[in-house]
């Protein structure tokens, strides 16, 4: 296939940096800054950190690899990318299930990802309106309580958010996705900064490290491990379809290997500042760090109603997680919509309003799931008490995103021919693409597969 018909009809990055900030925005979400401190919590700190860390290096950093290149190599949305590449490499054209299977677990996650952004969103008003100030615990869960039991307030603030992140997508590579991320990520990264200054003055930041880097085995156990895998995928934006088709605006002349290792450890890096931020003033507060999905609802509220510049600063922490939240939801999206104005010829403003009115009504179980449709079942020796949203969570972080980048790795090291491996990659045939090579075909079906057959009960660690 000639390097004219590889051009993608949606446009392409205008730079590398664009691409890096494009993915990173797309890595950093609410994973980094709602999630990763409360599963660090949940599962004892350091121990759990480090495991993080070696599944970020050993797998995550090599399968986003293997999505990019999927992803240039074909130019397209994730399912045409892999039906031409399929038929490009002589293999059976099943392999088109991997494309559809990326796009559904962007819809499933968005749908659930959007309300808790929401929360977000209705929290910087509640910050910056000072009614956290002097409020006890009590008042503080009851605030939250009256939000997650209320579904007409989660919808408004459900659609508010997703009609931010589709009016981003409608515009297109360049004046929507690259123009977004270019004002928001410069931006996260300064409030999160400022939130470390912070935390830094608070008298407990030796204690939020130690808690983050103190490791302890014992504090492990093999549920953590799972969930520190499937965090990898979910933070990195892995096995989504959402690399794979920022990967197919990227110019020919970029490193995918420097560029995947620079966006990983940006990632990484805004997950500690995350934590190195929140558990300190988690400390300093008498707070509980292993408080779960309300710790950044309920007990940083409370923090931040109780401390010297408690509105600016709360205000700020939510604004944040508002930017963090935008900049993944847009890459989450973005694969259905350049399906559909490849495959059903419509334009990016009906494609993103479409994908946008079926996910935000999806969202709508994810708000009932938390209120009038709420039970509690049994995962992994836990009690999980938000119903669906917990199965939609435990289904694509733990289950569809790793089987996704999973299947990716298979494909660039055993399905796809090495010389087009070589030729996409473009890093020769050293030690670093050797290393690379033995990894992902190798290393990450193995450690997946390992902790899948855990999962199911075949084998017990």
């Amino acid at each position: 296939m000639t390097e004219e018909s590889r051009k993608s009809i949606h446009g392409q990055w205008s730079s590398r940096l664009a691409f890096i900030l494009a993915a990173t925005g797309s890595a950093v979400g609410l994973g980094n800054i709602w999630k990763f401190p409360y599963i660090t919590g949940e599962n004892g700190g350091g121990a759990f950190v480090l495991v993080y860390l070696l599944c970020i290096a050993l797998i995550g950093i090599p399968v986003m690899m293997s999505e990019i290149l999927i992803g240039r190599r074909g130019r397209r949305s994730p399912i045409n990318t892999m039906r031409m590449l399929a038929a490009e490499e002589g293999i059976p054209k099943l392999w088109v299930l991997l494309g559809w299977a990326g796009v559904v677990a962007g819809f499933l996650i968005l749908s659930y990802y959007s309300v808790i952004a929401g929360w977000a969103v209705a929290y910087v008003f509640r910050a910056a309106s000072g009614v956290f100030t002097g409020v006890t615990a009590d008042g503080i869960g009851a605030m939250f309580g009256d939000l997650v039991g209320n579904p007409e307030a989660q919808l408004g603030w459900h659609t508010i958010f997703m009609v931010m992140t589709t009016m981003v997508v409608a515009r297109g590579v360049r004046s929507g996705l690259e123009a977004a991320v270019r004002f928001l990520m410069p931006g996260l990264f300064v409030l999160l900064l400022v939130l470390l200054g912070f935390s830094m003055n608070t008298g407990y930041f030796e204690q939020g490290l130690d808690f983050m880097f103190s490791v302890d085995f014992s504090k492990l156990s093999t549920a953590a491990v799972l969930t520190a895998m499937g965090h990898a995928f979910f933070t990195l934006s892995l096995g989504m379809g959402a690399i794979m088709v920022y990967g197919s605006y990227l110019s020919r002349n970029t490193s995918i290997a420097k560029t995947s290792v620079v966006i990983a450890l940006l990632d990484t890096l805004v997950a500690l500042i995350a934590g190195m931020a929140i558990f300190p003033i988690v400390f300093a507060n008498g707070l509980e760090p292993a408080s779960g999905p309300g710790l950044i609802f309920q007990t940083l509220p409370l923090a931040f109603g109780h401390m010297p510049g408690g509105v600016l600063f709360g205000t700020l922490f939510f604004v944040l997680l508002v930017f963090a939240a935008w900049t993944s939801a847009i890459s989450l999206i973005e694969p259905a919509v350049a399906w559909l104005v490849e495959n059903r010829d419509m334009n990016r403003v009906r494609a993103a309003t479409l994908v946008g009115m079926i996910t935000w009504l999806l969202g709508i179980v994810t708000i009932l799931s938390f209120n009038r449709w709420a039970f509690e079942f049994d995962f992994a020796g836990e009690t999980k008490g938000s119903g669906i949203f917990d199965i939609l969570d435990i289904l694509t972080s733990n289950i569809m995103l790793p089987l996704g980048g999973l299947a990716m790795a298979i494909f660039a090291g055993w399905m796809m021919k090495k010389t087009s491996v070589v030729d996409e990659l473009k890093m020769g045939e050293g030690m670093l693409f050797k290393a690379w090579y033995v990894v992902v075909r190798y290393v990450t079906p193995v450690a997946v597969g390992i902790v899948f057959l855990n999962l199911v009960g075949v084998v017990r660690f």
